[in-house]
């Protein structure tokens, strides 16, 4: 039997891209921790730190065949655990905030159910449409729409051009506009000022 302990990381690698669940379970016991780590000092929440790892080692299994290590799983580790602190932020956060602030004042001009349900309704298409955005489009639409970041300021917390934002940006924007019919885009245009 094998002892995957002291494979190397390119071995277990191989491994992985052949479904061995144990080669899978060597890497999680080597890193799962530094992951949670991280995750719950970021977040302050233990709770939310296993689910990033969760969601780490959840993606990484999925990407078994096709998954390609650049340098180790160290750096591997690293920049998926910002990502998915990040995307966690970003859902956690502020499209709740804006729903709970249309809700609110839609209610204070007017009362009416009917009004209320369109609102609802009219956050969750646009939550399905972001939700079809590829990952890193996703997480720019996200920092700039919910959480009002600049250009500048996305660009500097994911480490990318300024440039490669805008490009995400108008992916987003044509994605939304095609995804959802024209009476939503004229809705949304009043409570967001992106589209």
């Amino acid at each position: 039997m094998i002892d995957f302990t002291s494979l190397s990381e390119e071995q277990l690698v191989l491994l992985l891209r052949n479904g061995d669940q144990h080669a899978f379970n060597e890497i999680y016991k080597r890193h799962w921790r530094g992951i949670f780590l991280v995750a719950k000092n970021r977040l302050g929440s233990e709770d939310d730190g296993y689910e990033i790892v969760q969601n780490i080692f959840l993606n990484l299994w999925r990407k078994g065949p096709f998954f390609e290590l650049t340098k180790n799983f160290a750096v591997y580790f690293a920049t998926a655990t910002k990502y998915e602190v990040l995307k966690f932020i970003a859902k956690q956060g502020h499209l709740d905030h804006h729903r709970e602030l249309i809700l609110l004042e839609m209610s204070e001009h007017d009362n009416s159910t009917i009004d209320y349900l369109e609102t609802k309704e009219l956050m969750e298409s646009l939550e399905q449409s972001v939700r079809l955005l590829p990952e890193k489009c996703q997480l720019v639409f996200r920092l700039r729409v919910e959480k009002e970041y600049s250009q500048k300021e996305i660009a500097k917390e994911l480490d990318i051009s300024e440039k490669t934002v805008e490009a995400h940006l108008s992916k987003a924007r044509k994605h939304i506009r095609n995804d959802l019919n024209m009476m939503t885009i004229l809705h949304l245009v009043c409570y967001f000022k992106f589209f």
